[in-house]
C-alpha cells in the first residue's frame, strides 16, 4: 500500500509487536488450565500412538525370530512376563491399550482445545466490537466498515483455526519428533542419524518460508478487507447504482477488488505449493535413506529385523507430521497477520472519552453556550508521526504513543484521515452562541457552513480545537459522556433504524419503556397512524436500515425515539427533510409542543420551519454572519433575507 493510501488503521497495525504472544498474554492466560490440559492430553495421545511400533519390533525379534531378549525402552525388565505366550499376550494388550489411550486422549484434547479456542475467540470478537463502538466518530468518517467486518469475521476465523488446529498440530509435531528421535537413538544411534539427517534442512527451509510468505499474507488480508468494503458499499448503494444506471461500474469495482483477492491468494499459494512438495520430498528422502541403509545393515551387518521394522514404522510416522508443517506454518502466518489487524484495531486510541474527574450531568436546566469555538479536521497520519517522533525524542518506545495518540475528525465536508489542508482554515471559526433554558436556536446557512458540526460538538462526537461548548456552565469535556448524551436528544437528517420491529426502534436507548409509552411517543411524532395501518402494526419488522419504510416514515420513528427519550436539550438536524409538506406541518406542530420547555437547536434548510425560533444564527464558511429573530433578520435585508427570498419567491 502506498503512503498516500495508508490509513491510521494500517499505521497501528504495523506497530503491533509479537501479535500471537500478545494474543496468549491478553486472552489465553485466563484460560491457561484448559490450554494445559489440552496440551498434556495431546502429548499423551502422541506418546501412546508411538508405542505399537516399538512393541511390534520387540515382538518380531523376541517372539517370532527368537534371536533377542524381549525388552522395551524405559520399561523395567521386571515388568515384562518371562514366558513366550505371556509375552505375546502382553504385547497384544500393550498395542490394544495404546490405541485405546490414544483415542481417549485425542478426544480429551479435541474437546478441550476447541473450548479454549472458541472461548478466546468469543472474547476477541466481543472486545473488538466493543472497541469499535468506543472509537471516535472520526474513524467511521473514513468509511472503514469493510475493515471492521473483515476483522470480526475473517481475521477472527483465522485466529480460531490457529488456536484450534495449528497450535495442537504443532504440539503434536514437536511431540512426535522428540518422541521418535528419542526412541530411534535408544534403538540404534547410527541409523537414527541417517533417518534424522534431513531435519536441519527442513528447519532451515521452514524458516525461509515463514519469512518469505508473511508479507504475502498481509497483502491477502488487505485485499480481502478492500473486497469487503467494496461489497458493503455496493449493497448499501444499490438504489443509487440502479437509478444512475451504474450497475456496470459497481460490478467492475467489485470485479477489480475480487481480482486483487485472487492475485494475493495466488501469490500465497505459489509459494506454499513450492514449500509443501519440498517438505514432502525431504521427508520421503529420509524414509528412503532409512530403508536403504537399514536394509543394507540387515543383509550385511548386525541390525536386527525388529529394530529395522520399528525404524520403518517410525519414519512413516515421522513423514506425516513433517508434511503437515506447511499447513501449520500457513495457519500460523495467517494468524500472525490477523492478530496484528485485531490488535491494530484495539490500539487505535479513543480520545473522546471521560476525564478522570468527569462530572455527572444530573437534571440539567438546559443552558448551552458556544464560547469562541474553533474546529478543524486535522491530518491524523501527520499527527501520529509527530507524536511518535516526540515519544522517540523523549526516549520512549515506538509503541508508547499508542496509548495517547489519536485525534478527532468529522462530518460536514472534512476529510478526517489524512487529506485536510491546514491552510484552508477552520471548518467552524470563532462561533459564540448562547441558548438559555427553553430557548430554540436555529442554525441556517449554505451547505457546508458548519451547522451540523456545531450540533455534533454539543454531543461531543468531536472535541473543539479552541474555545469551549458548555452545558449549564460546565465544559462538555468535563461531563461524563453517558450522562451528557442521555440529556441531549438528537435527530439527524439520515434517520437510522435497526433491523427489528418498529416498537424496538422507538424504544432503542430506553429499552425498559412500556408499550403505552411507545405508542404515546409515536402519536407525538405523527407516526401512530401509519404504524397502525401496517399489517403487524408496531411489531412490523423494518428490514436492514429500515428499507421497508419510506424516508418520511423512518424520520417520524426517529423523532418518536427522541420523544420517548424525553431529553432536556433537543437537537433537530434537518429532522423533517424527508417528509412531505402536510406531514411536516403536523410533525412541526408536535415538535412545537415538544420543544416548548426544552432547549432546542434546529438545523434547517427550509427556513419556514424556523420562523418561530427565539434566535436564528446564520453561518457562512464556518463563521456567524448574522443573528436575530426571523423578523429582525428580514428587516436587515442581509444574508438571511436573501435565503428567505430565494425560498419563498419574495422580491
Amino acid at each position: 500500500m502506498s503512503t498516500d493510501e495508508e490509513t491510521p488503521f494500517d499505521r497501528y497495525r504495523q506497530q503491533v509487536d509479537r501479535p500471537l504472544s500478545r494474543l496468549f498474554r491478553e486472552y489465553g492466560l485466563e484460560r491457561k488450565p484448559w490450554l494445559v490440559v489440552g496440551l498434556v492430553a495431546n502429548l499423551l495421545a502422541q506418546m501412546a500412538s508411538l508405542l505399537p511400533p516399538v512393541v511390534l519390533g520387540s515382538a518380531v525379534d523376541a517372539l517370532f525370530r527368537g534371536d533377542a531378549q524381549y525388552t522395551l525402552p524405559l520399561v523395567p525388565q521386571s515388568w515384562i512376563p518371562q514366558g513366550t505366550v505371556e509375552q505375546f499376550w502382553f504385547s497384544v494388550a500393550l498395542i490394544a491399550g495404546s490405541f485405546v489411550a490414544a483415542a481417549v486422549f485425542t478426544w480429551i484434547y479435541g474437546v478441550v482445545a476447541n473450548f479454549f479456542a472458541h472461548g478466546v475467540m468469543h472474547e476477541v470478537r466481543s472486545d473488538s466490537f466493543e472497541k469499535m463502538l468506543r472509537l471516535d466518530a472520526a474513524f467511521f468518517d473514513d468509511k472503514q466498515t469493510g475493515e471492521v467486518m473483515s476483522i470480526l469475521s475473517n481475521d477472527a476465523q483465522n485466529l480460531e483455526l490457529f488456536l484450534d488446529d495449528a497450535l495442537m498440530n504443532g504440539t503434536r509435531l514437536v511431540a512426535m519428533v522428540l518422541g521418535i528421535t528419542a526412541i530411534l537413538f535408544v534403538l540404534n544411534p547410527q541409523l537414527a542419524v541417517v533417518t534424522l539427517a534431513a531435519v536441519p534442512v527442513m528447519i532451515a527451509f521452514t524458516w525461509w518460508f515463514m519469512r518469505a510468505i508473511e508479507p504475502r499474507y498481509e497483502d491477502r488480508q488487505s485485499a480481502v478487507a478492500e473486497f469487503n468494503t467494496r461489497i458493503e458499499n455496493g449493497i448499501s448503494g444499490v438504489d443509487l447504482a440502479k437509478t444512475t444506471a451504474s450497475e456496470g461500474y459497481e460490478a467492475s469495482q467489485v470485479r477489480d477488488a475480487s481480482r486483487g483477492v485472487f492475485e494475493s491468494i495466488m501469490a500465497v499459494l505459489r509459494l506454499a505449493y513450492f514449500y509443501r512438495p519440498g517438505m514432502e520430498l525431504l521427508a520421503g528422502l529420509s524414509f528412503a535413506a532409512t530403508f536403504l541403509v537399514g536394509g543394507y545393515w540387515i543383509l550385511f551387518g548386525d541390525l536386527r529385523v525388529g529394530v529395522f521394522v520399528t525404524f520403518v514404522f517410525m519414519t512413516q510416522r515421522f513423514v506425516a507430521p513433517l508434511a503437515e508443517v506447511s499447513s501449520i506454518v500457513d495457519q500460523t502466518q495467517n494468524a500472525m497477520v490477523s492478530a496484528s489487524r485485531v490488535f491494530g484495531l484495539m490500539d487505535i486510541p479513543v480520545r473522546i472519552e471521560d476525564d478522570e474527574d468527569a462530572v455527572v450531568l444530573d437534571d440539567p436546566a438546559g443552558s448551552v453556550e458556544y464560547e469562541d469555538v474553533c474546529f478543524d479536521y486535522p491530518d491524523l497520519l501527520a499527527e501520529m508521526a509527530a507524536e511518535a517522533e516526540a515519544e522517540s525524542d523523549a526516549g520512549a518506545s515506538p509503541t508508547a504513543a499508542q496509548a495517547d495518540g489519536g485525534t478527532v475528525a468529522g462530518a460536514d465536508g472534512g476529510d478526517p484521515f489524512g487529506t485536510a489542508d491546514d491552510e484552508d482554515g477552520y471548518v467552524v471559526e470563532d462561533v459564540s452562541v448562547t441558548a438559555d433554558p427553553g430557548d430554540t436556536v436555529a442554525f441556517v446557512g449554505s451547505t457546508g457552513a458548519g451547522k451540523s458540526t456545531l450540533c455534533r460538538l454539543l454531543l461531543r462526537l468531536y472535541d473543539v480545537d479552541e474555545g469551549a461548548v458548555k452545558v449549564d456552565g460546565t465544559d462538555v469535556r468535563d461531563i461524563e459522556l453517558a450522562s451528557l448524551r442521555e440529556h441531549v436528544g438528537y435527530v439527524s437528517q439520515e434517520a437510522f433504524l435497526f433491523d427489528g420491529t418498529i416498537a424496538d426502534n422507538i424504544r432503542y436507548g430506553r429499552f425498559d419503556e412500556s408499550d403505552e409509552a411507545v405508542v404515546e411517543a409515536a402519536r407525538a411524532a405523527e407516526a401512530h397512524e401509519f404504524i397502525t395501518g401496517l399489517p403487524d402494526g408496531y411489531e412490523t419488522r423494518v428490514g436492514e436500515r429500515g428499507v421497508k419504510l419510506s424516508g418520511g416514515q423512518r424520520q417520524r420513528i426517529a423523532i418518536a425515539r427522541v420523544v420517548l427519550q424525553d431529553p432536556e436539550i433537543l437537537v433537530l438536524d434537518e429532522a423533517t427533510s424527508d417528509v412531505d409538506t402536510d406531514t411536516e406541518q403536523r410533525i412541526q406542530s408536535s415538535l412545537d409542543a415538544l420543544t416548548e420547555d426544552r432547549t432546542t437547536f434546529v438545523v434547517a434548510h427550509r427556513l419556514s420551519t424556523v420562523v418561530g425560533a427565539d434566535r436564528i444564527v446564520v453561518l457562512e464558511d464556518g463563521r456567524v454572519v448574522e443573528r436575530g429573530t426571523h423578523d429582525e433578520l428580514r428587516e436587515r435585508d442581509g444574508r438571511y433575507a436573501e435565503l428567505w427570498n430565494a425560498q419563498t419567491g419574495s422580491v
